[in-house]
């Protein structure tokens, strides 16, 4: 069974509106002015059949378009996952960094009025800023001269310990008495 398949296109040039259609026969237009009055939609006849307007999409234009868009989602979304942890990273470092030369510019403060006391400045797990812990070593190099450590982590199990594996910065400087 063979069927007619016919194509009435309302403009006055031949244009493909439609990707995948080709007109088959086009009727000439006497008068321009008709043509402006009519909408610019295709219709397609087959046969002595209704009339059907070609507007929209298939469905399997839809599938392909979804299956595109989610192959071409699955590495962005790899991507920002992937810069939001550096970016996590790179923030508790940088707090740590300034937790850290706060906590040395402190030891260096209190070194002038408190060198000569039995007490050194060894702290160990001291909370600075939240989940930010200090572990402060001292180790004396001379009477006069004193070796600072400051290890400053973020307390990523909660259990107020700076592991090792928390250490985020440590900075040393040496500290001299001053006469």
């Amino acid at each position: 069974m063979h069927r007619k398949l016919k194509i009435v296109n309302r403009k006055s040039k031949i244009e493909n509106r439609f990707a995948g259609f080709t007109p088959l026969e086009i009727p000439k237009r006497a008068s321009l002015e008709r043509q402006a009055e009519q909408p610019l939609i295709a219709r397609v006849t087959i046969g002595d059949k209704k009339q059907r307007f070609l507007t929209g999409f298939t469905l399997t234009e839809v599938v392909v378009a979804s299956a595109l868009l989610i192959i071409a989602m699955v590495p962005i979304l790899k991507a920002l996952t992937s810069a939001h942890v550096t970016s996590t990273i790179i923030e508790r470092r940088t707090r740590s960094l300034t937790l850290a030369q706060a906590k040395l510019d402190d030891i260096r403060a209190r070194s002038i009025y408190h060198w000569g006391l039995p007490t050194s400045f060894r702290e160990r797990n001291t909370s600075l800023d939240g989940s930010y812990l200090c572990t402060v070593i001292d180790i004396p190099t001379s009477p006069n001269l004193r070796q600072i450590a400051v290890a400053v982590g973020y307390d990523q199990n909660g259990n107020s310990v700076l592991d090792v594996d928390e250490v985020e910065v440590t900075l040393a400087t040496l500290v001299a008495k001053r006469l």
